[in-house]
């Protein structure tokens, strides 16, 4: 189960490739800059639309305040994870953690060209996900920053099938050394145990902070 649900993720994170291949190619390509600059910073609101600032609930901050700091060195990222989350694996590019039923978090960094349009990108994410949303495959969609980092936050519907995996998703741009790149944060398990660690996984999310 835990193989599934980890091969499951990974491949939802990878859908998302065709999108961002399609931008790519509008800019050209080119090479990451890797000046070592220590900065990081949010894009812009996309088009006007709106940007909810992260609000944890009372339940959902009282989770953070117990949580246990898990920091991302390589990226400079760090999130409070509750009791019982272990390390899984942390690398360059990818930070994962589980905990209790098979819930995880997997964080992926991709990075993109200096010429890559990250306010073009994101505002397609966000449209994207608001048409999931009237397709009836998405809960919710909306704009939320955290940390000073603007992305799009989503929440998949419940399966079908009750074994199968169910995710609490963010997605933003954001220049970190210099270098333009794109975070992935999938919190998720199975669809059957998703509601009694949905506080868990938004709490999770929103604790999330970025090295200025």
């Amino acid at each position: 189960m835990k193989t599934t649900l980890t091969l499951g993720m990974i491949m939802f994170a990878l859908s998302f490739c065709g999108l961002q291949e399609r931008l790519q190619s509008l800019t050209g390509g080119g090479n990451s800059n890797t000046s070592s600059t220590n900065s990081n910073s949010s894009t812009s609101s996309s088009g006007g639309d709106k940007v909810e600032a992260a609000k944890p609930t009372s339940a959902q901050q009282a989770i953070i305040d117990a949580g246990t700091e898990a920091k991302w060195d390589e990226q400079g990222i760090s999130w409070k994870l509750p009791s019982g989350w272990k390390k899984q694996s942390v690398a360059k590019e990818q930070f994962f953690y589980m905990g209790p039923d098979n819930s995880s978090i997997i964080v992926s960094i991709s990075a993109m060209p200096d010429s890559f349009p990250m306010d073009v990108s994101q505002k397609a994410y966000y449209e994207q996900a608001l048409q999931q949303v009237k397709n009836g495959k998405y809960e919710s969609a909306k704009m939320v920053e955290i940390d000073g980092v603007q992305g799009v936050e989503f929440t998949e519907v419940s399966p079908a099938k009750s074994d199968d995996v169910r995710r609490h998703q963010w997605i933003a741009y954001r220049t970190y050394l210099g270098q333009k790149q794109q975070v992935n944060i999938i919190t998720a398990t199975k669809g059957a145990n998703f509601s009694k660690h949905s506080d868990e996984f938004t709490a999770i999310i929103y604790s999330t902070k970025f090295v200025k």
